[in-house]
């Protein structure tokens, strides 16, 4: 494989190596860990490089013709770590203190997010649509979810029914629409403009857990569809 096709595949992996960082991060919760930041802020961070990684590989293999079979596996397996497995074990560490096992629960995030990926990796259809809650927007819920429990106290039945209804959505047959847009008009694309209004309206009044707010929204627009 030549240098030129190995691009892409290098800035998936940095996707993989900040995800498995943010794991990392979360057994350090409210520990300073990194730069002076907590270990649940750090985790943040390292989330969204990771997404910014997630977003820049495909632009890359599309702009220097690299695209490959290869890249498209190893793009999902990078994205289960940083975008499944990463918020997962933000939820397990932000439970254990309070609920003991009963945090493994938060596995489900994981679950949810591997068969999501294995379904779209074999689904040709979604192109312009989506079958169940894409894993980046997942990972998007749990950074503003979690930047709302850990200093707001929530019980402990909140937390498992978020954990099961995100599990749930990612693979449900819910079709979800893409941000991607090829008519700019409001009449073809105001799921996107009400989505992205809402969310920096949301993130603008509550900070980070705005995100969870906007990933709700993005789930009440997509039932609406």
């Amino acid at each position: 494989m030549s240098i030129r096709n190995n691009i892409p595949n290098s800035i998936t992996c940095v996707n993989l190596v900040c995800g498995a960082m943010a794991c990392v991060a979360a057994f350090h919760l409210n520990e300073t860990w990194w730069w002076g930041l907590k270990g649940y802020q750090a985790a943040y961070v390292l989330i969204g490089i990771a997404a910014i990684a997630d977003f820049l590989d495909g632009l890359v293999a599309r702009a220097i013709g690299a695209v490959s079979a290869i890249g498209k596996e190893l793009d999902s397996l990078c994205d289960l770590v940083s975008f499944g497995l990463a918020p997962a074990m933000l939820m397990y560490n932000l439970l254990e203190p309070e609920v003991g096992a009963i945090a493994l629960a938060a596995l489900l995030i994981a679950v949810g997010g591997a068969l999501r990926l294995a379904r779209f990796n074999v689904d040709t259809n979604q192109t312009t649509t989506f079958t169940g809650l894409p894993i980046p927007a997942n990972a998007i819920f749990w950074v503003g979810y979690t930047a709302f429990a850990i200093n707001t106290p929530l019980p402990t039945w909140a937390h498992l029914l978020a954990i099961v209804a995100l599990s749930w959505l990612m693979v449900s047959p819910l079709r979800m629409f893409s941000l991607k847009m090829h008519d700019f008009s409001i009449g073809a694309a105001w799921q996107q403009y009400t989505l992205i209004v809402g969310t920096v309206f949301a993130i603008v009044v509550c900070g980070l857990p705005g995100l969870a707010v906007g990933i709700a929204l993005y789930v009440v627009l997509a039932l609406i569809k």
